[in-house]
């Protein structure tokens, strides 16, 4: 620092506080801070200093006070995916078990690329009263704790062991989650003592920084071959990933797409990346996919993946294409463009897509293909249709209550599944309304997602005075794990709309466990030989003791009544309906999924299941 620069003495604390109330990202052509405020549960390790620096940007960055630090992560990583990564929020915790709660919220955003800033407690740097409560210690390296565990789920990790560190921490911090290659959580320890300490930091460092996020425009050689690809491809079809929309290039697929006469395919996370009546929507792919969209995946001749990390439920663990196809890639992520040697184009998908409609010029891929594709989509339709369809002697099923639902919704509503049976039930059956309007979270397929990520999606959906709704569903297995962030959307006055659909336990485990030849074995409460009194757990009461509006409803009919209940009102509501654990499964559109199963079994079933799955495995792709 020079002589002559201006100065302001600070704390640690204070410091990161103000230097986030001064970062700005343009967003539909207006200024907005970067981070939308925070999630916060404070304790010893961060409420005397970054506790005192929070309540002095109060107003700038609002901090909401959460039940459980893991979903607090969550709610930050629904708050960024509502943005499409624009915008995020940071997460404090205090140091030891606070901040290790925070640990498979940061997994989860890691594996779906979703920006988190975490400001974490951490112990004292000058180690003069260790042990301190809550440090774990290691007898042989006194500078490794348990905030080094988030190491391997970060994409930027710092602990803050002098003031003037943060002058290049936060920066770095800031650009890797901005940036759509390496976008991820970043994590920040801060020792006790530091976030006390002062320092004279230069005025400069806290001016307003308005924020580009970068696009990188694809090789020009890299296009090129893609475009010889695609021109001597007779069947190719595209897959559209969540990348597409982080990119903000849905106008620019379908343009692609229609200009080309390309069939798209969906993957879980691309979901609502086209309508669902577009007529080149073929229907979502893979595991939990359609019939339609895996039957021309399986005979194209070239897959054309955009912005997705290929998954395996994407991919059917690499079986869902012919082996002979060409993969053809355009990612931002060199890590995720050149999966399984694929020809790829790294780069913008939005920038790509546009040089490379151009570059193909009037291009069009025959029409013979394409309505082959559209004939398979209405037969998967008609399917949907008398899936969801309930009366007679059928069972209640989520795809009843996705039906139901889904015709119930205004199309910018958002819904929102996570982990268990419904991300498949969500993904095989829902009709998008209107394009980015659909979350769900299999990236790390987290249990308890559901609630606390649509509390964060309606937090930033409020902030433009969205009127439309944030709509849940969660099994009874789910809700059990974590629940509490109903209460949060209560006290901040954040409207919800959940749908808990008990099945009696871990109903889609237990259908797996069946499916490789197991018994039922401690996934539903009454196969689980520990418990000897299965009561049956009252949702409803449940809810209501957190504030929000419930009942119970016995069918479909009465869900929709309750729906449009729930839809006029303005508070939190909470629908309960038992749904069977057997029967009204999504049974069509699924590929192969590669499951470990036991070589040796006394069980005969279980041998049969073992040599049934490994019969398919012949049709696996090696890498290239």
């Amino acid at each position: 620092m020079s002589e002559h620069e201006i100065s302001v003495r600070l704390t640690t604390a204070q410091a990161i506080v103000r230097w986030m109330a001064n970062q700005y990202h343009v967003v539909d052509g207006e200024e907005v801070r970067v981070f939308g405020g925070g999630f916060g549960i404070f304790g010893h390790g961060n409420v005397p200093c970054l506790g005192e620096a929070l309540y002095q940007y109060r107003n700038e960055l609002p901090l909401f006070r959460g039940q459980n630090e893991q979903s607090m992560g969550f709610a930050a990583a629904g708050y960024a995916k509502y943005h499409r990564r624009r915008r995020m929020m940071f997460c404090t915790a205090s140091a030891g078990p606070g901040t290790a709660n925070l640990l498979t919220a940061s997994a989860l955003a890691h594996a779906n690329r979703l920006p988190m800033l975490m400001l974490c407690g951490d112990t004292f740097i000058t180690r003069l009263p260790d042990p301190v409560l809550q440090q774990l210690e290691n007898f042989n390296d006194p500078t490794f704790g348990v905030n080094d565990a988030f190491k391997p789920v970060t994409r930027y990790w710092d602990r803050i062991c002098h003031p003037a560190q943060v002058i290049q921490s936060l920066p770095n911090a800031l650009a890797t989650m901005l940036d759509p290659t390496d976008c991820g959580p970043a994590f920040i320890g801060l020792p006790q003592d530091v976030q006390g300490w002062a320092y004279d930091y230069p005025e400069s460092f806290f001016k307003k920084r308005v924020h580009r996020i970068r696009r990188q425009p694809v090789d020009i050689d890299e296009m090129q071959e893609a475009v010889n690809a695609l021109k001597a491809a007779k069947r190719p079809i595209l897959i559209a990933g969540g990348g597409v929309q982080y990119s903000d290039a849905v106008s620019e697929l379908t343009h692609f797409a229609q200009k080309h006469n390309i069939p798209v395919v969906e993957t879980i996370a691309g979901r609502a990346n086209l309508v669902n009546d577009h007529p080149l929507n073929i229907g979502p792919l893979g595991v939990t996919g359609s019939d339609s969209a895996n039957a021309v995946a399986k005979e194209a001749d070239l897959i054309f993946a955009v912005g997705t990390r290929l998954q395996d439920f994407t991919t059917g663990s690499w079986t869902a294409f012919d082996k002979s196809a060409q993969l053809l890639t355009l990612n931002v992520g060199r890590h995720d463009a050149m999966k399984h040697g694929a020809l790829c184009m790294v780069g913008d998908a939005k920038l790509g897509l546009t040089a490379l409609t151009d570059a193909l010029g009037d291009f069009q891929v025959a029409n013979s293909w394409v309505s082959k594709a559209q004939d398979l989509r209405k037969q998967w339709n008609d399917y949907v249709a008398s899936n969801v369809s309930f009366g007679g002697n059928k069972p209640n099923s989520y795809a009843q209550a996705i039906g139901v639902v889904n015709d119930l919704m205004e199309p910018r509503d958002r819904v929102v599944a996570a982990a268990g049976g419904l991300p498949a039930e969500v993904t095989a059956n829902w009709k998008t309304l209107s394009t980015s309007t659909v979350d769900v979270e299999f990236g790390f397929s987290c249990m308890g997602y559901e609630i606390a990520g649509a509390w964060g999606a309606r937090i930033a959906q409020t902030e433009k005075e969205d009127k439309q709704d944030t709509v849940v569903f969660v099994g009874d297995g789910s809700y059990l794990m974590l629940n509490s962030d109903l209460y949060s959307a209560v006290l901040t006055e954040k409207k919800l709309i959940v749908l808990v659909l008990d099945n009696g336990g871990f109903a889609v485990i237990n259908k797996l466990q069946n499916n490789t030849g197991n018994e039922s074995f401690n996934n539903l409460i009454v196969d689980s030989p520990t418990i000897s009194n299965p009561v049956a757990v009252n949702f409803e009461q449940h809810a209501a003791a957190m504030g929000a509006v419930s009942e119970t409803v016995a069918n479909p009919a009465e869900l929709g009544d309750a729906f449009k209940r729930a839809k006029a009102r303005k508070e939190t509501s909470v629908i309960v309906m038992n749904v069977d654990a057997y029967e009204g499964w999504t049974t069509e559109g699924h590929t192969w999924w590669e499951v470990g199963t036991p070589e040796v079994s006394e069980s005969q079933s279980v041998r049969d299941a073992h040599e049934d799955w490994e019969s398919t495995r012949s049709e696996q792709r090696k890498g290239v």
